[in-house]
């Protein structure tokens, strides 16, 4: 019976493995962003920044966001602090232009909310928060177990304010233009995320002065326009699309770039800013 046995035992560990389940996005993954989650902001230089609004997770802030497009209230502003290693921020850098009537002059903090059901979690947490994931319309969300807030990765756009109470209007903005910048999370309002022309706020000349605010008016990067694409003419609306996560390939992207194939050393986790989320442009621009 030793001989059988042991031919059995060579013939089990022989076996072949399972085949990876495939990573890569199928067709049906791709869905839609609303137009009136993609603001269209148009620097000088004809350079475009899109992008989309977390309405659902910030509905407060994203409202007066919404308000301020729809007046034009950026047109004429600039990009006025380019801080090297931090972020880029932009609005009215003398702070007297005079805001919307129907502006919420002190929103309700929006730092954080209730915890969120998640379409996929990483394997582990990381020194900010004690879990991290996606909800299933391709927001990443980290929490605590009892609230959640969305990470300051790089190209997320944050509510610049001033000290507490005030949450910030959401007419100054800003976006971590290095790495990630982690230690602001539940002290300053996510309201969206860079999809497209990151590339232009990340190369802009970093200025010397005290947090990166420049000196002068002509270092400035002028804001021609920002408008909701839900405002702009049908022809002219840019049209996106996101992966979507909530389904067993994207659980296989995760799990990849948990534990990437040799020669690469895979540490068995990976932290929520490290993971790239696909978005990308429907037909032409």
């Amino acid at each position: 019976m030793l001989i059988p046995l042991l031919a059995l035992l060579a013939g089990a560990q022989a076996a072949p493995a399972p085949p990876p389940l495939p990573s890569d996005a199928a067709p049906a993954d791709w869905r839609p962003i609303p137009d009136d989650e993609l603001m269209v902001v148009t620097l000088a230089g004809n350079r475009t920044v899109v992008i989309r609004l977390a309405a659902r997770l910030a509905p407060e802030h994203v409202a007066n966001i919404r308000k301020l497009a729809l007046a034009h209230w950026w047109d004429e502003t600039s990009v006025y602090r380019v801080q090297e290693n931090w972020v880029a921020q932009w609005g009215d850098a003398s702070e007297k232009k005079p805001l919307p009537d129907a502006i919420v002059k002190v929103p309700p903090a929006e730092y954080d909310f209730p915890a969120v059901a998640l379409a996929q979690r990483l394997t582990r947490a990381d020194a900010y928060s004690a879990m991290s994931g996606f909800t299933d319309d391709g927001w990443p969300v980290v929490g605590n177990g009892k609230a959640a807030w969305l990470p300051h990765c790089y190209g997320s756009v944050g509510v610049a304010r001033d000290a507490a109470p005030d949450t910030g209007t959401g007419a100054e903005l800003f976006t971590p233009i290095s790495g990630a910048a982690r230690r602001l999370d539940r002290n300053y309002t996510i309201v969206g995320r860079i999809i497209e022309g990151m590339k232009y706020l990340s190369a802009m000349p970093r200025s010397d002065a005290p947090l990166g605010v420049y000196a002068t008016e002509g270092e400035r990067t002028p804001i021609i326009s920002v408008r909701l694409a839900s405002d702009m003419p049908a022809a002219e609306r840019p049209k996106f699309e996101y992966r979507s996560t909530d389904n067993l390939r994207f659980a296989a992207y995760i799990r990849l770039r948990e534990n990437p194939p040799a020669p690469t050393i895979g540490l068995g986790g990976i932290d929520i800013c490290d993971l790239p989320l696909a978005t990308r442009r429907v037909g032409a621009k």
